[in-house]
């Protein structure tokens, strides 16, 4: 108590003789100076092809080993949806071929290590974490895991029965029926909005998870990134020893497909009877990272509705209205093919008109009126400020340089990021606003009671939900066929 009030006493004084601003507003920070590191720096090239990025960090005995892999989802053969994805989750769970999975389970839970493999949608992945006195047996393994996955049948079984489960509840959850009927909504027959099926599931074969093992998996096709308690030349030399002899192989990967389906712009509702909720997502299709403009719409969401509380939407929707708990939106580039740009909130099923009534006002002030300059200010301030987290620890910077050099973002993207945000002006994200975003090519999706949707709130007629909108019946979860 004694020492709380000598403090206090102590501020009060510093605040008088002005050493402590009376207000936190008034308080004054030296300009932020921060070089971000090169990713050339901490490059390095393997003899078998694979590039590695490096970067020590001896603050813990530890290491951590990821890795990407040039391969993915879009790459399914047809009629086999999910091979990729069966594949990515067997090569860490399936044992190899000279260590069964309770084998390899034991040789690593003896190390404490943490082995994971995996396949998305545009790229695979696996990663090491281990203490650094164990490095040598824990990247045995891992080598082993990536070069000679055993894809062991009773392993395999068990995951399909688990995907098939899965199946058996994706009509049970709002927010999945909403990620996947949006998806469906602006991508159409695109490989990102195919779901796996019980047919597709079981149609694939161990052999099949061999095949995509070999035609995929080998150092070429690989980029690590490689942080904590090592020295270069050392872990260099390690890498060298546990993968040499991999031959490679000379088969291209093939591009990621783009989509060619023109999303139709309008209402869309998913009956779910038993919620009180609806969940609501509003876009379009967006941009790719190699648009000049990406930067700039990036800060313009900010402004519109990524920032959480200092944002248009999510000030107007969740606080002033009080209409939702969480609203907001995104404006993703994309690295293979355009992303996307929407909005989403949940609220009350009578209220669910009234909310898309006023996303829509914001996206029209956006377009038609400069933000203001303190908006701007706040949102670049932000952006700029927080970029040295994208670099703040060794796993941080290795893990972002794989990932720059995964989609071959430009050598000198990171060291012109910031006067490259700094210099946009309230006319810039009115310019992009009006170029950028479409209220004509809007897809609405709402999953919710429809009948409460449509009743709407009686204290505030002035909002009528849309009577054009087009009904979306759920499909069988485990054939994904959608009554007529």
């Amino acid at each position: 108590m004694r020492a709380a009030l000598a403090l206090l006493i102590c501020v009060r004084a510093l605040a008088q003789d002005g050493s402590i601003p009376e207000n936190p507003r008034e308080l004054k920070f030296a300009p932020l100076a921060y070089t971000p590191p090169r990713a050339a720096d901490f490059r390095h090239k393997l003899a078998n092809g694979a590039v590695a990025y490096l970067v020590e960090d001896h603050d813990l005995p530890l290491i951590n080993i990821g890795v990407l892999i040039r391969t993915g989802a879009f790459l399914d053969p047809p009629g086999k949806r999910g091979l990729a994805q069966l594949t990515g989750s067997q090569i860490r769970a399936g044992g190899t071929r000279t260590r069964p999975p309770a084998v390899f389970d034991e040789e690593a839970a003896f190390l404490a290590a943490g082995l994971g493999s995996g396949i998305g949608d545009l790229e695979g992945n696996a990663s090491l974490n281990c203490l650094s006195k164990d490095i040598d047996a824990g990247l045995a393994l891992f080598a082993d895991m990536l070069r000679n996955p055993g894809f062991a049948e009773d392993r395999l079984k068990l995951a399909r029965n688990q995907m098939l489960q899965a199946m058996e509840r994706r009509n049970d959850s709002t927010e999945s029926i909403e990620a996947r009927e949006f998806q469906r909504l602006l991508r159409g027959a695109h490989f990102s909005a195919m779901p796996v099926t019980k047919a597709t599931l079981e149609a694939i074969t161990r052999d099949d998870l061999i095949d995509f093992h070999r035609r995929y998996y080998c150092p070429a096709n690989f980029i690590f990134a490689v942080s904590g308690d090592f020295r270069i030349a050392d872990m260099l030399a390690r890498l060298e020893k546990a993968f040499r002899d991999w031959p490679n192989r000379t088969e291209p990967i093939p591009p990621v497909p783009k989509p060619d389906f023109i999303p139709k712009p309008g209402v869309y509702v998913v009956d779910k009877r038993d919620v009180n909720q609806g969940r609501v997502r509003m876009g379009h299709l967006g941009v790719m990272i190699t648009n000049p403009d990406h930067l700039a719409l990036s800060v313009m969401n900010g402004v519109l509705g990524g920032s959480g509380f200092t944002s248009r939407i999510t000030s107007r929707v969740r606080s002033d209205e009080g209409l939702a708990y969480d609203a907001g939106s995104s404006f993703n580039h994309g690295n293979f093919y355009e992303g996307t740009f929407s909005v989403h909130f949940q609220s009350k099923n009578p209220a669910v008109a009234q909310a898309i009534a006023i996303v829509k006002e914001e996206i029209e002030k956006i377009r038609s009126a400069p933000v203001s300059e303190e908006e701007l200010k706040t949102e670049v301030n932000y952006v700029i400020e927080s970029f040295p987290r994208r670099f703040a620890t060794a796993a941080a910077r290795a893990s972002q340089f794989a990932s720059d050099e995964y989609i071959k973002l430009p050598a000198d993207y990171w060291q012109r990021y910031r006067e490259r945000i700094a210099a946009l002006t309230p006319a810039d994200i009115q310019r992009v606003a009006r170029q950028y975003l479409h209220p004509d090519r809007m897809v609405t999706l709402v999953v919710g009671n429809l009948e409460a949707i449509r009743q709407g709130n009686p204290d505030r007629p002035q909002f009528p939900f849309p009577s054009d909108f087009v009904q979306i019946p759920l499909p069988d979860p485990l054939t994904m066929v959608y009554p007529n």
